[in-house]
């Protein structure tokens, strides 16, 4: 496990209640998944405010794309992990269903995010 992985892990158990408590009533997970869904909401405004002032040409949002790309590698990576996990000791095929689906679509996302990232420099050459 990295160090950045560790240290998000640390630091998101100070922050997020029951991050690293074990679950098995429904609905406290539903409860802590609408928690962690309405924190998100709160601050998408301030994150959206802070991207979009960056915004004054296409290489100003390269940075940000290469940011969010690196930080979506490391959790698809840490969910392969997940995933690999799951498979090995046979938990519930459901779980293993959509842990594979969840790093499919990260791996998608990536790729998404590269090829954002490249159109910055080709809408540069052609502004």
């Amino acid at each position: 496990m990295s160090v950045r992985r560790t240290l998000k892990q640390a630091l998101t158990a100070l922050t997020s209640p029951g991050w690293s408590h074990v679950h098995t009533d429904p609905e406290q997970l539903n409860v802590l998944l609408a928690e962690q869904t309405a924190a998100a909401n709160r601050e998408a405004t301030d994150h959206a405010t802070g991207a979009a002032a960056w915004n004054t040409d296409e290489l100003h949002v390269q940075p940000g794309l290469l940011e969010v790309r690196r930080s979506v590698l490391a959790d698809v990576h840490y969910l392969e992990g997940l995933l690999i996990g799951a498979r090995h000791r046979g938990l519930d095929a459901g779980l293993i269903e959509r842990l594979a689906a969840a790093v499919d679509t990260g791996h998608e996302l990536t790729v998404l995010l590269a090829d954002a990232a490249r159109t910055t420099i080709t809408a540069q050459g052609t502004s």
